[in-house]
């Protein structure tokens, strides 16, 4: 016997072995003009007894977990003792257990005290992955984020103080050819600002889903930019940003046309000397039906 999730359901591309609970389904949000990704699921919080079902179900089948993800989109809007109540069983039933994670959006953060967070990572939540997507207030606005780039910073301060692990997502080319400079400048400026242990780059690819809405809440006309174009905003992105902390960044998502990874501040060198290899290997690039956001 299998849980029986309710789809669609997504997590981090590293947390691809972990074993995944829904403790949320949806997003209490819900309104990023660029996701897709909850619209067809209304925000709920699961009862304590079905969420212990699933785990009691679980270690009998999977008693040696590591790694526990705790899905949908919105797992940190949960109340703080029932989120604790709920790590700490995990913890109780899984002895080779190690980390607990899962999504966290600015504005949770924001909205749990500094005792509150420390306290859930007391008991064993260790990792949040939060989408900053981009450091420009014009282009957040646009993209009815919910936040501002001083909110996302603060959010990131919080959860770095309280102890957690934090893995930070930014999108290319969110704010189109208009809003490119402004876009990757505050992006760079947030990540320096918060030096996140980990950052991934995606890049914007329009689902069909929320495509017309997102045209209609940017407010302008909204011009793509090219394969090129999202390379040379990488470049840009790696050049500005300055940390003396380690940040193990990515851009091998699959909806990247190309592919780097490295660790500021020591491979900041090598990594644009491969995208400078890259813009003058174009053939280099992922075909686009092999690309996914």
């Amino acid at each position: 016997m299998m849980l029986n999730y309710d789809y669609p359901m997504y997590r981090p591309p590293s947390e691809a072995k972990s074993l995944i609970f829904q403790v949320t389904l949806g997003c209490s949000f819900n309104e990023c003009s660029f996701c897709d990704m909850y619209r067809s699921k209304e925000y709920s919080e699961r009862p304590w007894d079905e969420v212990k079902k699933e785990i009691d179900m679980m270690v009998i089948q999977v008693p040696d977990t590591t790694r526990i993800f705790l899905a949908d989109g919105d797992a940190l809007n949960l109340e703080t003792n029932y989120m604790i109540k709920i790590v700490k069983y995990l913890y109780e039933k899984f002895p080779n257990l190690e980390r607990v994670s899962c999504y966290a959006m600015p504005m949770n953060l924001l909205k749990k005290t500094p005792e509150e967070l420390k306290k859930m990572y007391e008991a064993g939540l260790k990792m949040l992955y939060i989408g900053i997507e981009t450091g420009s207030d014009i282009v957040l606005k646009k993209v009815t984020k919910g936040a501002t780039s001083q909110t996302i910073i603060k959010a990131c301060r919080k959860a770095v103080d309280a102890g957690y692990i934090i893995s930070c997502m930014v999108i290319l080319g969110l704010g189109g050819k208009t809003h490119t400079k402004e876009h990757i400048r505050g992006t760079a400026e947030v990540l320096s600002a918060v030096s996140p242990q980990y950052s991934a780059a995606l890049t914007l690819i329009m689902e069909p889903g929320v495509k017309d809405e997102f045209m209609t809440k940017f407010g302008e006309p909204f011009i793509p930019i090219s394969d090129s174009e999202a390379l040379s905003e990488l470049e840009d992105l790696v050049s500005k940003i300055e940390t003396k902390d380690e940040i193990i960044f990515r851009a091998n998502h699959g909806s990247n046309a190309y592919t780097i990874k490295g660790t500021f501040p020591q491979d900041k060198q090598s990594m644009l000397e491969k995208i400078s290899w890259m813009k003058e290997h174009p053939e280099a690039a992922r075909p686009e039906g092999l690309r996914g956001f």
